[in-house]
């Protein structure tokens, strides 16, 4: 069983229809699965969000245009003075298109479930800094995403 991070806070928002999208109980397993060990504290949110919100955030903030499966904003901290003693262990957002991983997982003939729990875990690697920019990074996540999804119980998403 994984226990994850000590304190973790996770607002899941659906600023879509909520049919087929899991429970914000899953989301909160599969982002402890991939914290764990990694780090003690955090807070992050999760958005649902449809084509024309995913559109739109891909198209500004990628240029691309298109809605893609998920989007990581990691927290950018460095301009926020806290008081002293203050913590914050903000991580960022994660922002998943709804329409676009059901149909993926359709494509890919895979458990929607399963689909929407290797996007998470692969969205809280962008906010702990993992990236796939080239294919010694790509390799190295992925296998960590495997460890991870493995450790949850879901098959290999490659």
């Amino acid at each position: 069983m994984t226990r994850g991070p000590t304190r973790l806070e996770i607002a899941v928002s659906y600023a879509t229809g909520r049919a087929g999208i899991p429970a914000a109980v899953s989301f909160r397993r599969w982002v402890s699965a991939a914290l764990e060990g990694r780090i003690r504290e955090a807070d992050l949110a999760i958005r649902l969000v449809g084509d024309d919100e995913g559109l739109a955030l891909n198209r500004h903030y990628r240029g691309k245009d298109r809605p893609t499966n998920v989007l990581s904003f990691p927290a950018e901290l460095d301009d926020i003075h806290l008081p002293e003693g203050v913590t914050l262990p903000l991580l960022g957002d994660i922002v998943l298109c709804a329409p676009v991983v059901a149909r993926e997982a359709r494509e890919q003939g895979k458990a929607l479930n399963a689909h929407y729990a290797h996007l998470t875990v692969h969205g809280v690697l962008h906010l702990l800094g993992w990236d796939h920019q080239d294919e010694r990074e790509a390799l190295a996540m992925e296998q960590l995403e495997r460890e991870i999804l493995a450790a949850l119980g879901i098959d290999d998403p490659y």
